[in-house]
């Protein structure tokens, strides 16, 4: 008796862990293609709605398709961050960007002192990162955000990092600041600055709409805040803030680079 009843403990931890595993199995599944997609999705939905996600948020990522030019754009990223330095910012348009970057800059003075003074970021960099990401507003993307986050959520590549992305995108669904519809960069970046979702929802500042320049640049200076950005030092001084925002170095360098030259001015 007690052998046969400690075999069938025994039997039952085995299966246990078997459908552990199996469980484990299917909530890290991912794909390289869009043929798993929409199944994927179904699993998400469940463990989206087990992390707070409502029903404006699972009815967009039911909506969301698999987006072949996010994944296109991020087969492809290595070369936009590749070479020197100086190669990154002639691509990029550096002098451009120092240009127009002091223009806004006294045209915008009030703006950038309150925020200095709010945040201890200082004009240059903020107004680096807005002309490299966007061109200063002029071009803010016309992906499907959901689509877009979802589909990298989903994607071999790097699912574990566009997990927390994907759910932080469909719950601003849910408040009302994203909406099934809404566009922006391929990698499902939203506003001015190309805030993450998920770095939304920790440091967007006032009413949220990073598609309004002065709410999108202030989130962008709590953001630097947020990875030690040091009020009074400079920006080849606050590294490892810039890098906080992007982890390419030919990227932090060229911010640092551009930053310091407006503040200069």
């Amino acid at each position: 008796m007690a052998f046969r009843a400690k075999g069938r403990i025994l039997a039952a931890a085995v299966v246990a862990v078997l459908g552990l595993a199996t469980g484990a199995q299917a909530a890290a599944s991912c794909g390289k293609t869009g043929a798993g997609f929409d199944a994927w999705k179904q699993d998400f939905a469940a463990e989206a709605k087990s992390e707070g996600v409502g029903s404006r948020g699972l009815a967009a990522l039911a909506g969301a398709t698999y987006a072949t030019r996010t994944i296109s754009a991020d087969r492809a990223i290595h070369k936009a961050f590749s070479g020197s330095v100086d190669d990154f910012m002639k691509r990029r348009g550096g002098s451009a960007i120092i240009s127009k970057g002091r223009s806004l800059k006294k045209s915008n003075a009030a703006l950038f002192n309150q925020i200095e003074a709010n945040y201890g970021v200082s004009p240059g960099v903020l107004l680096a990162i807005w002309g490299m990401e966007t061109g200063f507003g002029a071009s803010m993307g016309n992906q499907n955000t959901v689509s877009a986050i979802v589909t990298l959520a989903y994607d071999c590549r790097r699912p574990d990092y566009f997990h927390p992305h994907a759910i932080a995108a469909l719950k601003l669904v849910d408040r009302g600041a994203l909406t099934a519809s809404s566009v922006g960069a391929m990698h499902g970046e939203i506003g001015h600055t190309q805030f993450l979702p998920g770095n939304v929802l920790k440091y967007a500042v006032g009413s949220g709409n990073l598609r309004d320049k002065a709410i999108a640049l202030a989130s962008t200076a709590n953001f630097l805040k947020g990875h030690g950005w040091r009020a009074g030092a400079s920006a080849q001084s606050n590294m490892g803030a810039i890098a906080g925002w992007n982890s390419a170095s030919v990227y932090q360098q060229a911010i640092a680079r551009i930053a310091t030259a407006i503040d200069a001015d």
